[in-house]
């Protein structure tokens, strides 16, 4: 069942390898999937899919574990799987070589899919992108090695644990209702569970596999970086931009972590810039 408000549905439903993606084609042009990153869902995109519509096809979807997608039974939602379902992704759309543009640890997603699953690319652009390590935050990592004590603690302890935690990825306060919208994939038991198996199986170990071979990215790349980014600084955008050879290197004005969230006009402008 839908799990966010009506006013982001994804209507198509996909059969991979790790279980079923919520996904949602919007527009007509050249092709461009956008890879959110955790905790969030696809909703961090709803704003900029309008604009990039105008002249692309924009594939979006829901990693697996979050928003409206679910893992398979036993299926760890690690990178390295969210990277060979990308690539079952854009199989089944049937894109040749899309751009692909990465949020956080989808940048690591999108990063390792064309590195390491060999999906073919026309462009890459990276979001506050988690490629370069270390890119926990203490939170993350605490909860990584105390996993038994949030996975058994009440559901409202857990729950007023974590909201104000999704606040800080934003420079300008959130609504409630988007903050809500965020939420909501988190909320009761099983959307507790499902935190904790995000935050277990999310390493950097699965970035770490590619990241030596950045130099051999020989697409137009955009690194771009909220100028108020408080989960990953500034710094290791520009890191991350003079790893790739010829990338380019823009930041967003007010805007944090939550970049597409933030300041979606700006966001969205410099990614129709990029794609051309």
């Amino acid at each position: 069942m839908p799990t966010r408000t009506a006013t982001w549905p994804l209507t198509d439903r996909i059969r991979v390898s790790g279980g079923e993606v919520a996904a949602g084609v919007f527009g007509e042009g050249s092709p461009v999937v956008l890879t959110h990153g955790t905790p969030a869902s696809s909703y961090l995109w709803r704003e900029v899919v309008p604009v990039l519509a105008r002249k692309h096809t924009v594939y979006v979807w829901d990693l697996l574990g979050f928003g409206d997608s679910r893992p398979g039974p036993g299926v760890a939602p690690s990178i390295a799987r969210q990277s060979r379902t990308l690539a079952e992704l854009v199989a089944h759309w049937g894109l040749e070589s899309p751009a692909l543009v990465g949020h956080d640890i989808g940048g690591g997603i999108v990063v390792r899919a064309h590195l390491a699953d060999n999906v073919a690319v026309s462009r890459l652009a990276l979001v506050d992108a988690a490629v370069l390590g270390p890119w926990n935050t203490p939170f993350t990592e605490h909860m990584q090695r105390h996993a038994a004590a949030y996975r058994t603690m009440p559901p409202h302890v857990f729950a007023d644990l974590i909201a104000p935690r999704m606040r800080t990825a934003t420079h300008h306060a959130m609504s409630d209702q988007v903050a809500a919208a965020y939420l909501a994939p988190w909320a009761g038991p099983e959307g507790q569970q499902r935190w904790i198996d995000q935050v277990a199986a999310v390493r950097f170990d699965d970035v770490r596999e590619v990241t030596h071979r950045l130099d051999r990215v020989a697409v137009p790349t955009l690194v771009l970086w909220g100028e108020r980014d408080q989960w990953l600084d500034l710094a290791t955008g520009d890191r991350l931009a003079a790893a790739i050879p010829g990338a380019r290197r823009e930041n967003i004005p007010g805007a944090g972590h939550f970049a597409p969230e933030d300041n979606p006009a700006d966001t969205a402008e410099a990614l129709l810039r990029f794609l051309g």
